[in-house]
Formats: structure tokens, C-alpha cells, sequence
């Protein structure tokens, strides 16, 4: 018998304010037709002031919950991946936990930045196939928006906020791919790309927050090569092959890297759940905000085989196999 880490529930929540793309021509050089073509963004969602990263996680897991048919009360843990926290410390997820009215349990957050989601899974499945917890909330929500640079036309048009959350229960499988679940996963990072995306700033160097800084072109370069190759690892790791594949839920940058992932194993892009359009770039809440979309629509069901993959700042990327 194998424990295996099953999806129960998930959901997902997006901040009020919507941010169509002909907004930033009145203060950059750029066109709603720029964005759309280089990108596929056509709007995003931008946090209301004094709306926290802890507060649409808090929102995303309630959702998650409420799809799960569960409370706080049956939540062992809350794993929060994020960026763009409330405070330096303490951590969002206990700050989360706190709002849920959790007294049990245990909470911690995760940096990986747009790979923060996978990194998540990961440490939420080992913790649950070693018999450390039993049901975990796992979060990814950022504000992005918050460490925008609005003068640079090349990156501020990309990202936005959200939320979006997994509640994973322990659950007996046979060892097979034919159970549900967490199949597989692959991680990587390699830190001598740190130049590609990072941000100016932080507690033991400029003591602010800092702003977004990426080199773009390049960046695409390296990221359709290695999420194809970390989706590859995980598909073989699960014993499955690209065939067996019926939803890729990539990490949602930018229409052209998840195109041309696709086409790097061999997928239609009718096996792609797509979310850019409406959300932009968010983060390590942008997998969970499409699965939860996803599944709304009607594409993800239970027992589909489905492919997440993420590369975010580090540069650290990776992928998870699960049957839903």
C-alpha cells in the first residue's frame, strides 16, 4: 500500500479591480495590441489598497475548503507559496491559519518565486506521504503589483494578484500510476541565472522591498528548453508518457512560452488550461488559480492526468504529475 497525496479540493480568489490593457497607454509607451502580441495578457487584477497577500490566500482557501466539503478543523498544516509577503515575518501561511481560526496545526511559506507552487506541492506531498499530516492547505497568492517598477513598459504590463489553493488529503493507493494523486516530481534550480529575474531589493541589502528587474528575451530562451525537460523528467519519474497527458497546467507567463512548451512535447494546445489573458503573470498563484479555473470550466475532472509546470526567478523550476 503507498499513501498518496489527493487533490480533495480547490479554489481561488481575484482581487476586485480589473486592469484592462489600454489603461497603461495614458502613462507608457505601449498598446493594448504591444501587450497582447508579445504576451497574450489582455488584463489583470490589481490588489485594492490595503488588500494583503494573507488576505486573498485566506479568501483561495476558503474556497478550497468549501470544495472539499471540509473545515479548518480537518487541516494539519498550511503551506503558503509566495513572493510578495505581508511583513518580512511572520509567514503568510500563519497568518492564514490565524484567520481560519486554526489553533492546531503548523504553517510555513515557501520562495521559489514563479515556481514557489511546485516547490509547495513537493514539500506538502512528502509531509503527507511520511505520515507528518493528513490534510494540507496549499497555498500560492501574491501581490506583484506591489513591486512593480510603472516606468518600466517591459514588465509592469505583465503581472497581477490572486490566490489560488489545494487542499491534498492522505489517501491509499496502490503504487501504480493508476491511482490518484501526486504521481511524481522534478525540481530544479541553478543560481548563476540570477541576473534574468529578480528584485532590487530586500532586508539585508537595501532594507526596501526593491522592484521588479528582468531581462525578458532572454529568459524566454531558458524557459520553454527547461520546462519542457523538467515535465519530461517528471512524466517518466510517474511512468507515463505525453500521451496519457489530459491537461497541462503550466505556470501562466506568457502565451508564447506556453505555446512553444506544448510543442516541445508534442501537445495540442486544446490540452493546455490557459488563464493568461484574464490574469497576467501571478506568480506562484497562477497554477493554482488555473486549476481552480479549470476545473469551473469543466476541463480539469476527476481522474485526469495532469502536468503542472513552473520556472520563476532563481532561476528555479520544476514539475508535478498527478491524476486528479
Amino acid at each position: 500500500m503507498t499513501v498518496r497525496a489527493v487533490v480533495k479540493g480547490v479554489g481561488h480568489y481575484l482581487p476586485e479591480r480589473v486592469v484592462e490593457n489600454v489603461e497603461f497607454e495614458a502613462t507608457l509607451d505601449t498598446s493594448d495590441e504591444w501587450i497582447r502580441t508579445r504576451s497574450g495578457i489582455e488584463r489583470r487584477h490589481f490588489a485594492a489598497e490595503g488588500e494583503t497577500t494573507s488576505m486573498m490566500g485566506t479568501k483561495a482557501a476558503r474556497n478550497a475548503l468549501l470544495d472539499a466539503g471540509l473545515t479548518a478543523d480537518d487541516i494539519d498544516a498550511v503551506i503558503v507559496a509566495t513572493s510578495t509577503p505581508d511583513l518580512t515575518f511572520p509567514s503568510v501561511a500563519t497568518m492564514i491559519q490565524s484567520e481560519l481560526g486554526m489553533r492546531h496545526g503548523f504553517g510555513f511559506d515557501v520562495q521559489a518565486v514563479c515556481a514557489g507552487f511546485i516547490y509547495a506541492l513537493s514539500n506538502a506531498n512528502a509531509q503527507i506521504t511520511s505520515g507528518q499530516a493528513k490534510r494540507i492547505l496549499v497555498i500560492g497568492a501574491e501581490t506583484f503589483s506591489r513591486i512593480m517598477d510603472w516606468e518600466d513598459r517591459s514588465t509592469c504590463v505583465l503581472f497581477g494578484d490572486g490566490a489560488g489553493a489545494l487542499v491534498l488529503e492522505a489517501q491509499d493507493g496502490t503504487g501504480t500510476s493508476a491511482d490518484r494523486g501526486i504521481l511524481s516530481i522534478d525540481l530544479n534550480s541553478d543560481g548563476s541565472y540570477k541576473d534574468m529575474l529578480y528584485v532590487d531589493g530586500g532586508v539585508s541589502t537595501t532594507g526596501t522591498a526593491g522592484k521588479l528587474r528582468m531581462q525578458g528575451n532572454a529568459l524566454f530562451r531558458q524557459a520553454v528548453q527547461k520546462l519542457a525537460s523538467t515535465a519530461e523528467t517528471a512524466l517518466e519519474r510517474a511512468g507515463i508518457t505525453s500521451n496519457d497527458i489530459d491537461w497541462v497546467v503550466p505556470h501562466q507567463a506568457n502565451i508564447r512560452i506556453i505555446e512553444g512548451t506544448a510543442k516541445k512535447l508534442g501537445l495540442s494546445m486544446d490540452k493546455v488550461v490557459v488563464t493568461v489573458q484574464d490574469h497576467g503573470n501571478t506568480s506562484a498563484a497562477s497554477i493554482p488559480l488555473a486549476m481552480s479555473v479549470g476545473k469551473a470550466r469543466g476541463q480539469i475532472k476527476q481522474g485526469d492526468i495532469c502536468v503542472a509546470e513552473a520556472i520563476g526567478g532563481g532561476l528555479a523550476w520544476g514539475a508535478v504529475v498527478l491524476r486528479w
